[in-house]
């Protein structure tokens, strides 16, 4: 018996290793085996079909395939004495059944039928308003908060030589990079043309655009006259572009002007902060969130009023394009905010100053978020080139 006890032992030894083996093999697998196995493919989420994209690779036709010019309801939805022709229409069925047939008739109320309709329904074909005219798709539910896949590619240089009689200097426009403070002069015109100050301050008592809570002390808020507008539409830019005059490129050449939007630098803006303010502006909130430079700079100050476009911007060079060419740079700011030592009372030597000192120091004196990041070289070499 106790050969057999012994034997019985040894077999259950052998049989717990065993199983013991065949779980770890099965937990922890070898490496070079897992390489072997062909990794699992994961599946992409499903389409989301209650929202059109333009840069979806489909979509990316030429536009006249759904966009007819112009459209059948051009001369209503504007007030008749300032209706053009105009694309102000969603596409029509076909358009979009020659790909989406199958997410046309799927449920009750398909989710694609709610890009243009409010309540897609056999009974209720209302739509939402069509991006265009931008003043009256800008207030409507789903405008306030959209943004737009294209981006304009529009010619400053070209525009500032047909519109104003700005001055040159040896056939070349004023360059804010080697230019000291300019002056605004009576013959600059052409900036005013679409760049107008939004919500200006003027003579009124109302410093805030909107009012400011009682607990504000030395913390921002926006200002009156802080931002420029831009055209909205194509209301200014049809005045000339237009079959009448034949000015290339023509109202219904919408790729030479619509343009994918690139990939967008970080902004100077805070969105909590802006939802802070309770504003229901669009043009407000799209201007401050494309603020890659200074989110507080106020255009209405008194001494930035009194300067001419040119001496922070470098006209000749903006590229709707490309957004870094729309930052101002720092020197530009260093002209009047940097001095040469602290006690000369520049700014920009202040707050260089105090970070240095506390890295905890936030530069809010003309930043909103970016106030908190290290300070860039480029400020440190304003300073230095100040102080020579």
């Amino acid at each position: 018996m106790s050969r057999v006890k012994a034997r019985f032992r040894r077999y259950a030894v052998v049989f717990s290793v065993a199983v013991f083996a065949m779980a770890a093999v099965h937990i922890a697998p070898d490496t070079a085996d897992a390489q072997r196995r062909p990794a699992v493919r994961r599946s992409s989420p499903p389409p989301k079909y209650s929202k059109f994209d333009h840069l979806t690779k489909a979509h990316r036709m030429d536009c006249s395939s759904c966009h007819k010019f112009p459209s059948k309801n051009w001369n209503k939805v504007r007030p008749e004495a300032d209706a053009f022709p105009d694309i102000t229409d969603y596409p029509q069925h076909n358009s979009c059944l020659k790909c989406h047939s199958q997410q046309f008739f799927r449920g009750a109320t398909p989710a694609i039928c709610s890009i243009c309709h409010t309540n897609p329904s056999p009974r209720n074909n209302a739509r939402h308003p069509f991006p265009n005219p931008r003043e009256i798709y800008d207030v409507s539910p789903k405008g306030k908060n959209a943004e737009s896949s294209f981006v304009v590619a529009f010619p400053h240089d070209k525009h500032v030589d047909i519109v104003s009689s700005l001055r040159r200097s040896n056939g070349n426009f004023v360059n804010a990079s080697f230019t000291s403070r300019v002056l605004r002069s009576e013959n600059e015109a052409s900036c005013a043309v679409c760049h107008k100050t939004m919500s200006p301050q003027g003579e009124s008592a109302d410093e805030y655009l909107v009012p400011p809570p009682p607990d504000l002390g030395e913390g921002f808020w926006l200002k009156r006259g802080t931002f420029k507008s831009v055209p909205l539409g194509h209301t200014t830019c049809f005045t000339c572009h237009s079959a009448d005059t034949g000015i290339e490129p023509a109202p219904e050449n919408c790729g030479s002007c619509h343009k994918p939007r690139p990939a967008q630098p970080a902004a100077d803006f805070d969105q909590t902060l802006f939802a802070a303010h309770k504003l229901e502006n669009r043009p407000v909130w799209l201007a401050w969130k494309r603020r890659f430079g200074s989110g507080r700079f106020q255009h209405e100050h008194f001494a930035h009023n009194e300067l001419a476009c040119a001496t922070c911007h470098n006209i000749s060079t903006l590229n709707a394009l490309d957004p870094l060419t729309k930052k101002v740079p720092v020197s530009s700011c260093a002209k009047c905010h940097a001095t040469p030592t602290t006690d000369d009372g520049g700014i920009l030597n202040y707050v260089v100053d105090q970070r240095k000192t506390d890295p905890t120091f936030e530069c809010m004196k003309c930043h909103v978020v970016f106030g908190k990041m290290p300070v860039p070289a480029s400020h440190v070499r304003a300073v230095e080139e100040a102080g020579k």
